[in-house]
């Protein structure tokens, strides 16, 4: 068998490494949890994941997601486990909702590292770490509580070991450690966001080891135990939740997956060249370096050229994905963070070891890195966020439990979670299903979570006058809105405005103050 372009690297690396990866993703998962706790949850992203993650945990249904009670099936349940788990586990705070994304990002270093590691030095390992782990844009995806780190680091992580075990392969050893780590990456990636949990890995490692002309190793990673593995992770939810709600296949794969990545009606609509000044721009002073790679030291592409062939495809193969529907997100390029730095970081090494200018500019470098992670952090937390955690712990001082809330034309999706309560919630607007549909936007995704509850989305999903009915009923306590609702809902001028964040205010819908039940024109109680 011929071999790769690539020598063996010594016994004792792969015998011990686990230990020191280990120790990176302690030190990284510091590193990370060091600015987590400075913000509130972001709205609508974080907001409406957590939200979900804190449903879950309120309600004990651990198979089918829900958003305000119905059922939410645009994502996976995967990233709504883990944060469940960290919630109940350490309480209902901003830096345990954000446990999933930070242990992800912690645990893609140390992979990273390990895997460097073993294709060149220690040296080379700590560096490429440093520079991921510094890199603005890693940075703060590991501290934003969404699916885009996990499926990230599972893309990230399936790549990397199925690298290895191809590698292992053509060296004539045994590779079912890495095999079997493969193959539980694309369980967990399928579980946090899909089928690109899937679909990026099989496509860069077929691209890489076709580019390389070793078609042969394909055949160990198509392996049938491994997809043993990958069925038993996957099928039960899948079967599950479709054995509860007989749409939930078609609208979570074709929907969600094939009508999404095609489709032109979706919110992030940008232009075909997005990613690149994104991933110039969010990863600086480390992007810099790409243009330096080649004058400053070609030892990386000399010592390993199919490691280096392997990471330039995989860094331009997830650009042009995510570049092909016009709905871009800069989260989504997340997965092309890991092959950057380790094309920068095995640069770096060699000629830093020399001392000289390199090594100075890598200091320089590394302290600029920091300085922008650590002070974007800061900046964000000091800005005005889109966020109702104030409103909603001075909601939590007055409302008595049960008492429902309203929302006027909008939703915001952390309430539950800074309110400590899983309240009954009402939103109030043109739910006309022409409309809706014709927007990506919170209605269409409450809308959809409705569509499979249809009893359920009757009530938490009301008109003008089915809202009138139920403050009439004293159903409804509170409602959250803007002044500027008020001439459409006149007897509001009769409640209190007890509490306001933003544009948004708190009214206290009290049915037993008779000014307002006169405002309201409710009939007299008998």
């Amino acid at each position: 068998m011929s071999q790769m372009p690539y020598s063996a690297a010594p016994a004792h690396v792969g015998v011990r490494q686990g230990f020191p990866a280990l120790r990176v993703f302690g030190i990284v998962l510091v590193w990370f949890a060091c600015t987590a706790w400075l913000r509130p949850l972001s709205l609508p992203d974080e907001g409406r994941y957590v939200g979900v993650a804190w449903e879950m945990l309120r309600s004990g249904n651990w198979v089918v997601p829900t958003l305000d009670g119905m059922p939410f099936l645009h994502k996976p349940p995967l990233f709504y486990w883990i944060t469940a788990f960290a919630l109940h586990l350490f309480g209902p705070h901003e830096w345990a909702a954000r446990c999933a994304s930070m242990g992800a990002a912690a645990l893609t270093v140390a992979v990273v590292y390990s895997s460097v590691r073993e294709w060149f030095d220690e040296r080379a390992a700590r560096t490429v770490a440093v520079v991921l782990a510094t890199q603005p844009l890693f940075f703060g995806g590991a501290q934003f509580a969404n699916l885009d780190m996990l499926v990230a680091a599972c893309i990230t992580i399936s790549i990397l070991l199925g690298a290895r075990a191809a590698l292992r392969y053509e060296r004539g050893e045994n590779c079912r450690n890495e095999l079997i780590g493969l193959y539980v990456a694309m369980g967990c990636g399928l579980l946090s966001k899909g089928l690109i949990g899937i679909v990026i890995p099989v496509a860069v490692l077929t691209a890489w080891l076709g580019a390389v002309g070793h078609w042969r190793s394909l055949r160990i990673l198509c392996w049938a135990p491994g997809a043993a593995i990958f069925g038993v992770m996957v099928l039960p939810w899948l079967v599950a939740v479709q054995s509860v709600h007989g749409e939930f296949l078609h609208y979570f794969f074709v929907v969600q997956h094939f009508q999404r990545f095609a489709g032109t009606g979706f919110n992030g609509v940008q232009p075909l060249w997005f990613y690149g000044p994104v991933l110039l721009v969010l990863t600086l002073p480390w992007s810099a370096w790409l243009f330096m790679r080649w004058r400053a030291d070609g030892h990386a592409r000399a010592k390993r050229p199919s490691i280096v062939s392997l990471m330039w495809l995989w860094l331009l193969g997830v650009v042009v994905f995510f570049s092909v529907p016009q709905s871009k997100l800069i989260g989504y390029v997340l997965p092309a963070l890991a092959p950057l730095a380790v094309l920068v970081g095995t640069a770096i090494a060699p000629a830093a070891a020399r001392a000289g200018k390199v090594l100075r500019l890598w200091r320089v470098s590394l302290a600029l890195a920091a300085l922008l992670c650590v002070g974007a952090a800061a900046a964000f937390a000091l800005l005005d966020p889109k966020s109702s955690r104030g409103l909603a712990q001075q909601l939590a001082a007055l409302r008595a439990q049960g008492e429902g809330v309203a929302f006027l034309d909008h939703y915001s999706y952390d309430l539950p979670f800074y309110l400590g309560d899983n309240p009954p919630i009402m939103v109030v607007s043109n739910w006309d299903p022409v409309d809706v549909r014709s927007h990506d936007n919170w209605r269409k995704e409450l809308a959809d979570a409705g569509s499979f509850a249809p009893e359920l989305a009757s009530q938490r999903l009301v008109d003008d006058a089915q809202f009138t009915a139920s403050l009439c009923a004293g159903r409804i306590r509170w409602v959250v809105g803007k002044p500027d609702q008020i001439p459409t809902h006149a007897f509001l001028r009769a409640a209190p405005v007890v509490a306001a964040q933003g544009a948004f205010v708190l009214w206290h819908a009290d049915i037993a103050d008779p000014h307002f039940r006169a405002a309201l024109a409710c009939a007299a109680p008998r």
